[in-house]
């Protein structure tokens, strides 16, 4: 985890510095809009007390009420929390959301803890947070470590201090707790969308595509199973324990199938890996970094390509499934030799862009088809990929550098339309 908050400032930067946009515009994206820290308490099954540091930020609302994941990771710092509110602000004014971003975390290895000690502690993040957040103010949602069942717990316990029921408080939730469908699959979903148009524009056939795919968790295992059956050849996957690889492909399916029934009656981590699979062949974690494939599609946690490793790629094209997966100095490098890198604020938009749909539907107590979820989603990324593509192809510059400009025009225009220096000053 990276203990340094500016890991995206050098991009934000050179895209104030290309963009004629307000001052106001420049300073506002600089400055988180408010950072909160509370200590978590919660009582142990053993009767001790546990105390965990637990952040929530508030980058910016000029465009609506904030979005954005709650994470539970030993590593969790307030760098961290304010580096990824900000990418959640730019990616949903990329993908044209009515939602400015936030982000949550807490300092925890929740792995250690039991059931009820786990839910303890995501009724507390509520109890904590609580007034800061709401379906007008603040919408958490899933990130690293959290899943449906603690979202749900945490719309309970936001019920229980609210005294109503307000199911667009917080998405991510289990079904019968208002829930979207196509939620848990939606951002692998969003990355096959996104590497489907590259591939159009590369007149390229699926087929013909090999790819990686670092990170077999909800998003990483998704994104795998949808690629396979959209033609594209899987040839390896890897989960924090283990890797596979198949020359001749392999299928997600069942791999993930196991991944699932190893959760148990917990419901929440699996205990398995897909390195106890023995119908394909093992190879170690890093190798799988460098194998001569098309697409690397990085769907762990950040920094998993830096500069420490960026000379080991040997893919032509990097899609970034998790947030941040390459760090500037690599993703520099990778420029250079002219490797594509399909922006994370792109390529995972596919969870916010459904969070949004799920807060639609709480608000109007409405409920979608699978069907229609996928259909509005599709629709969106086929009208932002394109902008994104088309942009990087105008301004002759990459395609993070052009989701950036995008994101950041409707940012400033937002501010302006307000009032700014210029307006001001006369």
């Amino acid at each position: 985890m990276p203990k340094d908050s500016n890991s995206d400032t050098p991009i934000l930067d050179e895209t104030l510095a290309r963009l004629d946009i307000p001052d106001d515009a420049r300073k506002m994206l600089h400055a988180p809009q408010r950072r909160t820290e509370v200590a978590l308490r919660i009582r142990h099954d053993d009767g001790t007390m546990g105390i965990y540091p637990a952040w929530r930020v508030q980058y910016s609302d000029v465009l609506g009420p904030t979005k954005g994941g709650i994470r539970f990771h030993p590593g969790v710092n307030l760098d961290e929390v304010t580096e990824l509110a900000r990418w959640m602000t730019v990616k949903c004014a990329l993908m044209d959301l009515p939602f400015g971003g936030a982000k949550g975390g807490v300092q925890v290895d929740p792995k250690k803890l039991s059931r009820q000690e786990l839910e303890r502690l995501s009724r507390a993040f509520v109890d904590g947070f609580g007034d800061m957040l709401g379906p007008n103010r603040d919408i958490p949602a899933p990130d690293v470590n959290t899943n449906p069942r603690i979202m749900g717990w945490m719309a309970d316990e936001y019920a229980i201090i609210t005294r109503a029921h307000q199911p667009a408080a917080i998405t991510g939730k289990p079904l019968p707790l208002g829930g979207s469908e196509g939620r848990v699959a939606s951002t692998g979903q969003g990355a096959l969308l996104v590497l489907q148009e590259w591939a159009r524009r590369q007149d390229r056939d699926p087929g013909d595509i090999t790819v990686a795919v670092q990170g077999f968790g909800n998003a990483g295992a998704h994104f795998a199973v949808q690629a396979h059956k959209a033609g594209f050849k899987v040839v390896a996957v890897s989960d924090s324990r283990g890797a596979l690889y198949s020359e001749d492909g392999l299928d997600p399916e069942p791999l993930h199938r196991e991944k699932e029934q190893g959760k148990g009656l917990d419901d929440v981590y699996s205990d398995t890996s897909v390195g106890d699979n023995e119908d394909y062949t093992s190879i170690d974690l890093d190798a799988l970094l460098g194998l001569e494939v098309d697409v690397l599609a990085l769907a762990a946690l950040q920094d998993a390509v830096t500069e420490d490793n960026v000379s080991d790629i040997n893919a032509g094209c990097i899609l970034e499934i998790a947030n941040g997966p390459v760090s500037p100095d690599a993703d520099q490098a990778l420029a250079d030799r002219d490797v594509t890198v399909l922006p994370d604020v792109l390529a995972n938009a596919g969870g916010v862009t459904v969070s949004y749909y799920e807060w639609i539907q709480g608000r109007n107590g409405e409920r979608w088809s699978e069907e229609d979820v996928e259909e509005r989603m599709k629709d969106r990324f086929e009208r932002i990929a394109p902008q994104v593509f088309d942009r990087a192809e105008e301004d002759g510059t990459s395609l993070r550098q052009a989701a950036y400009a995008i994101a950041v025009e409707r940012i400033a225009e937002a501010i302006s339309i307000r009032g700014d220096s210029c307006y001001f000053k006369g």
